[in-house]
């Protein structure tokens, strides 16, 4: 047992220190692919850093360190972070993190370019060497706070997290399009063997379009007043409309002539999209106010807002998870085999066994990449890098950063709102771009 247990240390030293695939110490764990269990890991890195600019960004969290933290004051002093540690809280503290976590994935970026295989030393340091490349993490996301022209640089580097968050939000988009696509596809084909498939489809078709429906009444009847809320009124018809007009783009014979399996699944998850984030772009409006009996009035607000603190902080922290959870399915979904034409490599054969790390007891990996990489590591980092930045400008509220607080992430502002209300219309024209460029190129998409 001693020298099982030795051996099963010295394996996990040599994943956090050596080139050896990640594993867990324990041997009940499911068996786990070499390509998985390194995004794992670069995905625990992400998250890391992601709570700890959240936090910094937390007044609630700040006062209870200086409550129950002994010595908070002096420990401030001695690391030279300002008065209560001013510096490693607020907007500018964030940029700063989340410059070192952009420029770590950013470097891994460009190390990896064109690697087609796992054999070679640059894999090997992508797929190892955990407990150097954390350290390399928390010196890149220091040194932030060491740059020289400190106004200067969170001038520069808002704008490139602007033009970096805006290209992470496509990546979502065309992810979103390219998944309706495929469900259509998938149970399209199923169709041919089993005609029950037409009952799934239509049962699934007509629950979307209820829901999309839905919370355009909804919204029709809490986001609208007879004398106020013009702009809500206006996107509403159009974001409405163009849902119905790409409905029936869908199913139009000239589409269906050259993309047979174009149906109305597609548009209605689409539909269901924009309907979100139409809803959500209201909801992150700054409310408006109307005279009433001598009174000033909110219009157009959430209707089940209480305003209490402790129902607040719920919606908040809910709303925070579903916005984390879609960042991280994006970093890690964009970066597959079927999710992106820049992969390169090739995927191993269905039922192929491949060799397992003999683990004494630990976790066993499966070795998926002996024969090449099934995933772009150049584009694998890119992806967490756009991440890095959109995360930096969520967390921030955008650009009204000054007075950003991750409890108010939710309340309104006009910068929130306008990248909201754009992402429906991209999303709406990737998905019509996706419907027409086969009667373009009809010889492209022959196949």
């Amino acid at each position: 047992m001693c020298s099982a247990h030795s051996c099963a240390v010295f394996l996990q030293l040599a994943c956090c220190c050596g080139s050896a695939a990640c594993s867990l110490c324990c041997g009940c764990c499911p068996k786990i692919k070499q390509s998985t269990s390194t995004r794992f890991m670069y995905t625990l890195f992400f998250m890391l850093v992601t709570v700890t600019c959240v936090i910094m960004m937390s007044p609630t969290v700040e006062k209870a360190m200086q409550e129950h933290i002994p010595f908070y004051t002096e420990l401030c002093n001695k690391l030279n972070a300002g008065e209560n540690c001013s510096t490693l809280v607020g907007y500018s503290a964030v940029y700063k993190v989340c410059f070192g976590m952009a420029c770590f994935f950013f470097l891994f970026s460009v190390f990896t370019i064109r690697v087609q295989t796992s054999m070679g030393c640059r894999a090997a340091v992508h797929n190892g060497f955990w407990f150097f490349k954390f350290v390399a993490l928390l010196a890149c996301c220091a040194g932030g706070f060491f740059l020289p022209n400190q106004e200067t640089f969170l001038e520069v580097w808002r704008y490139v997290g602007a033009a970096g968050g805006f290209l992470f939000i496509i990546i979502q988009l065309m992810l979103l399009v390219q998944f309706a696509h495929r469900w259509n596809q998938n149970w399209s084909s199923g169709v041919k063997y089993n005609k029950t498939w037409y009952a799934a489809l239509a049962l699934v078709t007509l629950v979307l379009f209820s829901m999309a429906v839905g919370a355009l009444v909804f919204m029709i009847r809490f986001y609208t007043d007879p004398e106020a809320c013009f702009l809500n009124k206006l996107f509403l018809g159009v974001n409405g409309g163009l849902c119905f007009v790409v409905s029936l783009l869908a199913i139009s014979p000239c589409i269906q002539t050259f993309q047979p399996t174009s149906g109305l699944l597609q548009s209605a998850i689409i539909s269901v999209y924009v309907m979100y984030l139409t809803f959500s772009a209201l909801a992150s409006k700054p409310a408006e106010m109307v005279e009433r009996n001598g009174e000033n009035v909110t219009v157009c607000v959430f209707p089940y807002n209480s305003g209490e603190q402790s129902e607040s902080n719920i919606v908040t922290g809910i709303g925070t998870a579903i916005m984390f959870g879609c960042i991280l399915y994006s970093c890690l979904i964009s970066t597959t085999k079927r999710s992106s034409t820049a992969l390169q490599g090739r995927l191993m054969p269905p039922g192929e066994d491949y060799d397992d790390e003999k683990t004494a007891g630990g976790q066993n990996v499966k070795y998926d990449e002996k024969e090449g990489t099934i995933y772009s590591y150049c584009y694998f980092h890119f992806v967490f890098f756009l991440g890095s930045l959109y995360v930096m400008m969520t967390v921030t509220n955008w650009f009204h950063y000054e007075n950003a607080k991750i409890e108010r992430l939710l309340e309104g502002s006009w910068s929130v709102f306008w990248i909201k209300m754009a992402s429906c219309w991209v999303c709406l024209l990737l998905y019509t771009w996706t419907l027409l460029v086969p009667m373009f190129f009809p010889k492209r998409f022959q196949a």
